[in-house]
């Protein structure tokens, strides 16, 4: 049986989300469309209700080559610990659109949003920052319905980021996005294209009742 039109979007939304880098344009995102994926990141689902998240818009371009100086470090850092043909992989993939993009959001982690007793968080500290992230989600299928690009970038410091957006020492820096109009969002994503990683069957990662021997 074929989905409802509303499911499939969604569905189609999912699967054409993309981490973008080369494709940004550099046009400025419309406040009304920022608005609304910001309003829907911060529809999230979050462990005791705590909304832990903050969201820091970048956009000064000094700040936005600081930071992309920085990750440039970072990605010869890691380069050098590669060989052979995962070093020319490597080469390839373009890991980040900090200044083409035009917008960094920042997100950030502050497990002290809500008090000291968190409903749910008692057992499970990290449960915060697991709301963080589908914040982070929300942002990004939003961004991908309204036909925006995002690239998070993680080749950084998190106490650099911390220091460079002005975050208290308590609040985590959990991402840097790069938001903004692309060109395109491709077919198959740079990892694939490149053949650093391929997608795995669902069903090497579906198991019944327990986890299998290996």
């Amino acid at each position: 049986m074929n989905a409802p039109p509303s499911v499939a979007a969604l569905y189609d939304i999912i699967h054409r989300r993309r981490d973008t880098r080369r494709e940004f344009t550099g046009a400025p995102i419309e406040s009304e469309v920022l608005e609304r994926i910001l309003a829907a990141a911060h529809a999230a689902p979050s462990v005791g209700m705590s909304q832990p998240w903050d969201f820091v818009l970048v956009r000064a371009p000094e700040t936005l080559v600081t930071f992309r100086e920085h990750v440039a470090t970072e990605r010869r850092a890691f380069a050098e610990t590669l060989d052979g043909e995962r070093a020319e992989t490597f080469a390839k993939i373009k890991i980040e659109g900090i200044c083409e993009s035009g917008l960094g959001v920042v997100v950030g982690y502050d497990p002290t949003r809500g008090g000291p007793r968190i409903l749910g968080r008692h057992a499970i500290d990290d449960a915060g920052l697991y709301s963080v992230i589908c914040a982070i989600q929300n942002l990004w299928l939003a961004a991908t319905a309204e036909g925006l690009g995002v690239g998070w970038v993680s080749f950084y410091r998190e106490e650099f980021l911390r220091a460079l957006v002005g975050m208290p020492e308590h609040v985590r820096p959990v991402a840097w996005l790069c938001v903004g109009h692309v060109a395109e969002l491709p077919e198959v994503p740079d990892l694939e294209r490149y053949g650093w990683r391929s997608r795995t069957p669902l069903s090497t990662v579906v198991h019944q009742e327990r986890y299998p021997s290996r």
